[in-house]
């Protein structure tokens, strides 16, 4: 199994991307922890992974709360054996606004968890690998490689995680810690669903913006961030991926 012995901290565990991604590692061997803000879905994928005959805890934690983010990394350790992976997809796309209507408000808080998030949580996922390495893999987004109009705290949030990405691939290469960035296109989750339902016209346009005509499936991002998390990609660090269908490509 490609992920077998691996031990794997997971945020946003309860839903989309990382609930899929947390899911996938578990088939493949990794003993996971299920982290998302909410406890009842933590534990509802933590459930659903040992319900299957995999290794799995959840534990609830603030991604921007730096003291519950390294309890959650301790919990994880202690449940399952030295830290070896991470999968760091907690987030938040804040409200639709051009830059001259956007609230500090809103600035600052998908700013403190899309991208402050990602920092508390490296800092407190490097440590617990140094001795033996590891592998991180942050979710950015297409967003974190292009502009889009009316997100302008989204696209700063996430170009911010490619270069912390990146910033975190040379500070971690000494302890043989890869880290590396997946930039997904549209993607069918709660958090794509809650921005289409409001405007149903939004799934077809979104859908023919990508030349493979389509949305992706949270199954499609949970495998390559399996295959980063693997051994198969030990040459890989500082790598940032798009998995987007071809939309960076025009």
């Amino acid at each position: 199994m490609q992920l077998q012995e691996k031990v794997i901290i997971v945020t946003g565990a309860g839903q989309g991307i990382g609930e899929s991604g947390a899911i996938e590692f578990a088939a493949h061997g990794a003993a996971i922890g299920c982290v998302d803000l909410t406890e009842e879905k933590a534990q509802k994928t933590a459930r659903n992974i040992t319900e299957a005959g995999g290794k799995a805890v959840g534990i609830a934690a603030d991604v921007t709360d730096f003291a519950a983010i390294e309890k959650a990394v301790q919990v994880t350790v202690d449940a399952f054996g030295p830290l070896s992976g991470a999968f760091n997809c907690a987030g938040y796309i804040g409200d639709t606004a051009h830059i001259v209507e956007c609230s500090e408000e809103n600035w600052q808080r998908v700013i403190s968890i899309n991208l402050t998030g990602v920092f508390l949580t490296m800092r407190a996922q490097m440590p617990a690998m140094a001795a033996d390495g590891g592998s991180i893999v942050n979710v950015a987004s297409g967003a974190g490689l292009v502009g889009v109009s009316g997100r302008p705290a989204y696209v700063a949030s996430k170009h911010g995680v490619v270069g912390l990405t990146r910033a975190g691939a040379l500070e971690g290469a000494g302890n043989n810690i890869r880290v590396n960035a997946i930039c997904p296109g549209s993607v069918r989750t709660p958090m794509h669903e809650a921005v289409t339902l409001k405007d149903p016209d939004l799934e077809a346009q979104w859908a023919a913006a990508h030349p493979l005509g389509r949305i992706a499936e949270p199954l499609e991002i949970g495998q390559c961030a399996r295959w980063l998390l693997s051994d198969e990609a030990s040459f890989i660090t500082g790598a940032v991926l798009p998995v987007d269908g071809g939309y960076t490509a025009q």
